[in-house]
């Protein structure tokens, strides 16, 4: 069920996708129920795994390392870093790693920029998934951008929308077994849903307000307390002026968490060839 609007800057077309507006609004209303099912074990549960999709899955695997290649580890590690990211439900890392390179090759320009921030707050924050556009959401067309995870059949395979749920109905029944239903509003729905407004404020709020360390031609910021909320990716600014670097924190202040566990991994021997 979809509706049909003409876009902002009328070029195109928008289609509403009613099925996105009821996944996500089910999984914001569930985790509403978070506070008649509180304990401090399921509380310690929605933590670690905020911590454990958004920085090791999403931040350090999908960003880091697929997207911009700022580091080598073992293809095993890959894989599982991979596979944690898909639990964060932000997407394959096919569709993830495209949209994200289009980001960087085009950013903020209106048409070729998924987010792009000059459509607005909203826009860039959430509605460009409820109004998906063929060309980023689509596999033929987003698959072109990201060659190097699509030779690979098990990314094509994370890719799907029918395996990265089948992974969060495979995690939500361990930690109902772990837990009951307490473990699974926080560690599956309170969780997912704190992660992906922390992963949006990146796109949205690190656009609009914060400072900047490097001149650049776009409008991306540094936004200390989205910095923290996202394990050092609200260090925008020095992001999108060295993209590559492996580092999102320069400054001695600048906490980025992400990084501490690149460190780890160096220290034992599993990241090689860091980007500084």
């Amino acid at each position: 069920m979809t509706q049909t609007i003409v876009a902002p800057e009328g070029k195109q077309k928008l289609t509403l996708s009613w099925i996105s507006v009821a996944f996500f609004a089910a999984f914001h209303i569930l985790a509403l129920l978070a506070p008649w099912f509180f304990n401090w074990k399921a509380l310690g549960v929605m933590i670690f795994l905020h911590w454990l999709t958004g920085s090791i899955g999403i931040c350090l695997g999908y960003h880091r390392l697929l997207t911009h290649r700022s580091l080598q580890v073992p293809q095993w590690l890959e894989y599982v870093l991979a596979t944690i990211g898909s639990l964060a439900m932000e997407g394959g890392p096919i569709f993830w790693v495209a949209g994200h390179r289009l980001h960087h090759a085009h950013t903020e320009d209106i048409e070729k920029d998924p987010y792009s921030a000059k459509k607005g707050f909203w826009w860039s924050h959430i509605l460009w998934l409820l109004y998906p556009q063929k060309q980023f959401f689509e596999y033929e067309s987003y698959r072109k951008y990201a060659p190097d995870l699509d030779r690979h059949a098990y990314y094509r395979w994370l890719d799907k929308k029918s395996s990265f749920l089948f992974l969060q109905v495979i995690l939500s029944l361990f930690l109902y077994a772990l837990g009951g239903w307490s473990f699974v509003i926080y560690g599956t729905f309170l969780r997912a849903v704190l992660l992906w407004h922390s992963t949006w404020l990146i796109n949205s709020a690190s656009h609009i307000r914060g400072y900047r360390t490097f001149p650049a031609d776009d409008n991306a910021r540094n936004l200390w307390w989205a910095a923290i909320l996202a394990y050092g990716e609200g260090w925008h600014n020095n992001h999108h002026a060295h993209p590559r670097v492996a580092k999102a924190g320069y400054k001695w202040w600048e906490i980025d968490m992400t990084w501490w566990a690149i460190q780890v991994l160096q220290v034992l021997g599993l990241a090689k060839k860091v980007v500084l």
